[in-house]
């Protein structure tokens, strides 16, 4: 069965909608790409309008601001929390608000690499 972003099926109240058409090309959606600790690993994927994504399959280094604003690419060397889902740490699975370890300190992502293909984080204390 395919994946869709369609309207749920059930209602808030727990009762049924009742579907009145079949699903469309244009709500199906993918599989999420789960961006792992690694090696730098892009996938380019055609999206709508005949347009690229680049997706960050695995990645080893960070764009993190640090507190003057000065950003510096330095490596990821752990994934310390995440606080979507505890399993992904884990996994070494980087989402968007993971505390990441650097060689300055500890930092939090502000970007969605699964969709951006690149990793954004601020210093935290």
């Amino acid at each position: 069965m395919a994946r869709s972003q369609q309207r749920s099926k059930r209602k808030v109240s727990g009762g049924r909608y009742h579907s009145s058409r079949s699903k469309k090309s244009a709500e199906l959606a993918r599989v999420p790409i789960l961006t792992k600790l690694g090696t730098n690993k892009i996938k380019k994927v055609r999206i709508r309008g005949n347009n690229l994504k680049q997706k960050t399959i695995s990645v080893k280094e960070a764009n993190v601001k640090d507190k003057e604003g000065k950003i510096n690419r330095l490596e990821i060397l752990n994934v310390l929390e995440n606080p979507a889902n505890p399993n992904l740490v884990r996994r070494n699975i980087i989402t968007k608000g993971t505390i990441i370890k650097t060689k300055l300190g500890n930092a939090r992502v502000t970007s969605r690499p699964g969709q951006e293909s690149v990793i954004n984080a601020v210093l935290i204390q």
